[in-house]
């Protein structure tokens, strides 16, 4: 599980880097990118290696993304996650992968980024020079674990802080809820009704926006949770949410025949 720089010839400081989590076998499988939460300020470690070994006892492939994260600022954690997605597709044969299936899941101000892919995804660009630039930095589904998306009301202001400083129009252009298309990938979110770091209307705006763009989505609100839960198996109502994402993955074709 070696960490492979998403930018070989980058010059910065802190290179982003994706470990796989690759499962043995010949027949293509879905895959799944993990960005931890931490409120763009680090990268929380039970929200990475242990997500992508549920992922696959799911009989997914996995990825962790450990993105930029402050002092870089938007749109280097989009950039980062967007080059996973596409990295991802670039080596589908290599590493057994439907390019077709290639979904991303994020926590907290990882789930905002997650959402932000797929609110501004792209295609690609079939001309770069660089092979990987030319696969579509789309994702096939997103799983957005009590996620950051509002700087209104409910924001959490350290995550905002730090995506993109004090600017009230940047901070407005990364609030999810205004930007949510028809092209939107299949969503799934879950929270807890309590959380007092991320409050339960950030998934509630998004889920909301999807519902008004006619996108899919399943949301799951438990009653009680502190935030930055990630697995949650020591609280047996909220462990709950693997079960629900095992099954909405499966409804949507990616555990078919696994």
């Amino acid at each position: 599980m070696t960490a492979l720089p998403l930018w070989p010839d980058a010059k910065s400081p802190e290179n982003p880097t994706l470990t796989p989590f690759l499962l043995d076998g010949d027949q293509p499988r879905a895959a799944v990118v993990v960005c931890p939460g931490g409120g763009y300020s680090c990268r929380a470690p039970h929200e990475g290696a242990p997500i992508a070994r549920w992922l696959n006892s799911l009989g997914l492939h996995a990825f962790v993304c450990d993105y930029r994260v402050s002092p870089a600022r938007h749109p280097a954690p989009l950039d980062d996650a967007q080059r996973a997605v596409r990295m991802v597709r670039h080596h589908a044969a290599q590493w057994r992968i439907d390019p077709q299936k290639v979904g991303l899941l994020g926590f907290s101000a990882g789930g905002h980024l997650v959402c932000s892919a797929g609110n501004f995804a792209d295609d690609g660009s079939p001309s770069a020079n660089d092979p990987i630039a030319r696969h579509s930095g789309r994702p096939d589904a997103v799983i957005a674990c009590y996620p950051v998306i509002s700087s209104g009301e409910f924001a959490h202001t350290g995550s905002f802080d730090h995506l993109v400083g004090a600017d009230p129009a940047a901070r407005r252009a990364m609030s999810l809820e205004h930007s949510v298309t028809p092209r939107n990938p299949p969503t799934f979110l879950w929270s807890t009704a309590d959380d007092s770091g991320v409050p339960v209307e950030n998934s509630l705006l998004y889920a909301l926006a999807l519902r008004r763009q006619g996108v899919s989505f399943a949301l799951h609100v438990y009653p009680h949770g502190a935030h930055g839960l990630g697995l949650a198996s020591e609280l047996a109502t909220v462990s709950d949410w693997t079960d629900r994402c095992a099954t909405w993955l499966t409804d949507l074709g990616w555990r078919r025949g696994l």
